[in-house]
């Protein structure tokens, strides 16, 4: 073939495409809100109407026979029918593919599952059919997460009005007796008062400090801290009140351990953990606190009291903001004075070992629990 018959062959067969395409183009852009099978058979009929276009011009300017060129159209057309039949298929697996993830995504909007059926037209949707149900699984469980979250935090608002009133009707009734010289010993209800203020204070630290965790905004001023000398101290602050229920306060483990840490709020960690076994521990029982090196590197504070276990099903819960046990793990509902009631304590004790990039457990031992603080030698490393 002469390079001017090839030339000519190509301006023809680019030509017949142009015109066939504009055409296909033109009918797609007037049926954009047709159906995709409609669609998809219009693309599938211009291809076939641009090769049987181009193939009959050239052939007319090729001078091939009549006969030849009706073989040629019966070939064409079989051939053409055969490809619409497949293209409106493909057309129709696309459409039910449309159709599922539309349904996915009103499913998503309404908080439900997405099952991803078996098949798909192509691998890539498989792939992101795969993906919305991972996606509806995980704004499914940030749902249930969020509304046991407003669950809590109505829980804890509704505790704290609750324990507000209980010490201001207190401090309130003692002024009153005061004032009108009705008090038969003055001396004792100053000393009350003051206690009821302390508790007060006490919750509001209590609530400052879990909006900081909540709020992420809990500033860790980190330095070298000695384990042992910290313990030390909580035990000493704590031993009053510890005496006062008859219990046995004592530290064991090792003394030569140190690590990063906020001093500050390290310290609060152990002394909630503390004082919430006094709250539960009956009289004459022994609180041991320890501290342990873990086989990972990691510095291990552990609080073992003989309070009895927490029922299984709320050990997953103990942490929670508000939560309070199905059960009470002792009858004496001891130590009620110290504790604000609003079950934050447990919760501020996670904030804290979680800004120390550390793990907080607990687990049911013989007659008590165990509470384990698992910190990191570098909570920023």
């Amino acid at each position: 073939m002469s390079a001017e018959m090839f030339a000519t062959v190509v301006g023809i067969a680019l030509g017949c495409a142009l015109v066939v395409g504009a055409l296909a183009l033109l009918t797609l852009r007037l049926l954009s809100r047709g159906s995709l099978v409609i669609q998809v058979v219009i693309v599938a009929f211009a291809t076939i109407v641009s090769v049987v276009s181009g193939t009959s011009a050239v052939a007319s300017l090729m001078y091939i026979s009549a006969h030849d060129l009706n073989m040629f159209y019966t070939v064409a057309v079989v051939a053409g029918i055969v490809s619409l039949v497949m293209a409106a298929v493909l057309g129709r697996s696309l459409a039910r593919d449309n159709q599922y993830f539309r349904a996915a995504a009103a499913s998503i909007g309404r908080g439900e599952a997405v099952t991803s059926p078996e098949r798909h037209t192509s691998t890539e949707f498989a792939s992101l059919a795969g993906e919305l149900a991972e996606t509806a699984d995980r704004l499914t469980e940030s749902r249930k997460r969020e509304e046991r979250m407003e669950a809590s935090r109505r829980e804890i608002v509704a505790w704290i009005s609750h324990d507000l009133r209980t010490p201001l009707a207190g401090i309130r009734a003692m002024a009153e007796a005061l004032e009108d010289g009705m008090a038969p010993d003055p001396q004792r209800y100053y000393v009350q008062i003051r206690g009821q203020v302390d508790r007060l204070s006490g919750m509001v630290d209590d609530l400052f400090e879990l909006s900081k965790i909540h709020a992420g905004t809990l500033q860790l001023h980190l330095e070298r801290v000695a384990l042992y000398d910290l313990i030390s101290d909580t035990i000493a602050d704590l031993a009053p009140v510890a005496l006062a229920k008859s219990l046995h306060l004592r530290f064991e483990g090792e003394r030569g351990l140190t690590l990063q840490a906020d001093a500050r709020e390290l310290a609060r960690a152990v002394g909630n953990l503390v004082m919430n076994a006094i709250q539960h521990s009956p009289a004459g029982s022994a609180i041991v606190v320890s501290v342990t090196a873990h086989v990972d590197g990691r510095a291990v504070i552990s609080v073992v009291d003989a309070a009895g276990g927490i029922p299984e099903r709320d050990l997953g819960r103990v942490f929670e903001a508000g939560w309070r046990a199905s059960e009470p793990r002792t009858a004496s509902g001891a130590g009620a004075g110290h504790s604000s009631g609003a079950g934050l304590g447990l919760a501020i004790v996670e904030g804290i070992v979680r800004a120390h990039a550390g793990q907080v457990t607990v687990t049911n031992v013989e007659n008590g629990c165990r509470f384990e603080l698992l910190l990191p030698q570098h909570p920023l490393a």
